[in-house]
C-alpha cells in the first residue's frame, strides 16, 4: 500500500453507523492519522469527519413488504451512493450490515470498477435464513469481517475470506451509574424500573409501539410505583415523542438520549426491548430483558410459508447461548398481555432477575472475543487494502 489510503464507509442504519466511527477510529489509531475517510453514515460518523452523500434516514427497511413500498427511494439511494463511490475513486469500500441496500451498492462498484476493494462488515444471517445470500456474497466482495463466531463456515465454503473480530456491540457501552441516574431523575434508590426500547426503524415504532404500550398500561396498574424510562434513538425521535404524548400510560416516564443510556440501563431492573443491537447491549450490561418483533403479516405469511425462518432464536444473545436467557415473544404472542406478563414474571422475582444477569454478562463476554473488535476489524482492511485476504 503507498500513500494514503482512502477509505469509503457505507452505513444505513444507526447501529452501522456507530460501527462504522468506531471502525473510523481504530484505523486513526493505528495509521497515525495517515489514512482518508469518505462515506454515508449518520450522526456517529459525521462527528468522525464524514459528510454523508446521502440521507440515511428512510434507508432502515426491514422485511419484504417494507421493502417493496420503499423501492424506487432505495433504488435511488443505490445509485447516489454508487455514482459518489465512483466519484470519490477510495481504495477501499467498507459495507456495513444493510444487506438489501449494501448489496446493491457493491454490485454497482464491481460493475463499474472491479479495482475497487470490497470490503462487507456484518454479514446477512445465513444460519438463520436464506443460506443462498452466501453464495451470493462471495461473488461480490473480497472479504467479510463477521461478528460472530459461528458464521465463518458457512461463507468460507464459497471460497470467501473470513474474519471473525466479535461484536463491536459489546465494546461500546461503558458501565453505567445507576444511582446516579435514579438521583438526576428523582427515582426513589428502591423503586421498580423498566426500560422500554421501541426500535430504531420507523416501521418497527409502527408495529411494536401499540403492544408495549398496552403492556406497559397492564405493568402500571398492577403496580402505581412503576418508573418507566424509554432512550429514544435519534432516527425515529420526533416520531416516538409525539406517539409517547398520546398514551397516558408514559406519563411521568424518563426519557433519554444516548448520553444517557449506559447509566439507564444500570438504574433498570428490566427491559423491555425491540428485537435487534439493543438487546446485545442490555445483555451486556446484565439487564433481564423480554424482547419482542412483528413483521408485517405478508412478510411474516411467507417466511412461514417458504420455511425460511430456520434459527430457534432471534436473538444473538440466544443463538450465542443456545438457551432463552431473553424470552422472546414474536409475531402473535407479541401482545400486550403477553408482554406484561413476561415482563411481570421478571420483576417479582429478583433471585431470577439475579441469575439471568450473571448468565447475560458471561454470554455476552464470550461474544467479545479477545481484544477490541474495532481494532481487529482495522487489522483486517489494512490487510486487505496490502493484499492479504488471510485471517
Amino acid at each position: 500500500m503507498t500513500g494514503t489510503p482512502l477509505i469509503y464507509v457505507v452505513a444505513a442504519e444507526r447501529s452501522g453507523d456507530l460501527l462504522g466511527a468506531a471502525l473510523m477510529r481504530s484505523l486513526q489509531a493505528k495509521t497515525g492519522g495517515e489514512i482518508r475517510f469518505a462515506g454515508i453514515g449518520g450522526r456517529a460518523m459525521a462527528e468522525e469527519g464524514v459528510s454523508s452523500a446521502i440521507d440515511i434516514s428512510d434507508l432502515a427497511i426491514f422485511g419484504w413488504i417494507d421493502g417493496l413500498m420503499a423501492y424506487k427511494r432505495v433504488k435511488a439511494a443505490v445509485a447516489a451512493s454508487v455514482e459518489d463511490i465512483l466519484r470519490v475513486k477510495p481504495d477501499a469500500v467498507v459495507l456495513i450490515d444493510s444487506w438489501g441496500y449494501t448489496l446493491r451498492v457493491a454490485r454497482g462498484v464491481r460493475q463499474a470498477d472491479p479495482s475497487i476493494r470490497l470490503i462487507k462488515y456484518v454479514g446477512p444471517q445465513v444460519f438463520a435464513t436464506r443460506p443462498g445470500r452466501a453464495a451470493t456474497l462471495a461473488a461480490t466482495v473480497d472479504r467479510l469481517l463477521t461478528i460472530l463466531d459461528f458464521d465463518a463456515p458457512y461463507y468460507e465454503a464459497h471460497g470467501l475470506p473470513v474474519t471473525f473480530v466479535g461484536n463491536p456491540t459489546l465494546e461500546r457501552l461503558e458501565a453505567g451509574d445507576g444511582a446516579a441516574f435514579r438521583a438526576r431523575h428523582a427515582i426513589p434508590a428502591g423503586a421498580p424500573v423498566l426500560t422500554v426500547l421501541f426500535g430504531s426503524r420507523t416501521s418497527e415504532i409502527r408495529r411494536m409501539f401499540g403492544p408495549f404500550a398496552r403492556a406497559v398500561a397492564r405493568l402500571r396498574q398492577r403496580d402505581p410505583g412503576l418508573s418507566i424510562v424509554i432512550p429514544i434513538a435519534d432516527p425515529v425521535e420526533a416520531d416516538l415523542r409525539a406517539r409517547l404524548k398520546t398514551e397516558p400510560c408514559f406519563g411521568g416516564a424518563v426519557l433519554v438520549e444516548e448520553a444517557e443510556k449506559a447509566d439507564a440501563f444500570a438504574a433498570a431492573d428490566a427491559a423491555l426491548a425491540c428485537s435487534g443491537t439493543v438487546v446485545t447491549e442490555l445483555a451486556t450490561a446484565g439487564v433481564p430483558t423480554v424482547t419482542s418483533y412483528r413483521l408485517g403479516w405478508i412478510t411474516w405469511a411467507l417466511a412461514r410459508a417458504f420455511n425460511l425462518m430456520k434459527a430457534k432464536y432471534i436473538s444473538l444473545v440466544n443463538i450465542s447461548a443456545d438457551a432463552e436467557l431473553v424470552p422472546e415473544l414474536v409475531q402473535t404472542r407479541a401482545t400486550g398481555a403477553n408482554l406484561a406478563e413476561a415482563v411481570g414474571a421478571l420483576m417479582d422475582d429478583a433471585g431470577r432477575r439475579e441469575t439471568l444477569s450473571r448468565k447475560l454478562i458471561e454470554t455476552t463476554a464470550r461474544m467479545r472475543g479477545d481484544g477490541k473488535a474495532s481494532d481487529r476489524a482495522a487489522d483486517a482492511v489494512l490487510e486487505t487494502l496490502d493484499g492479504a485476504t488471510g485471517q
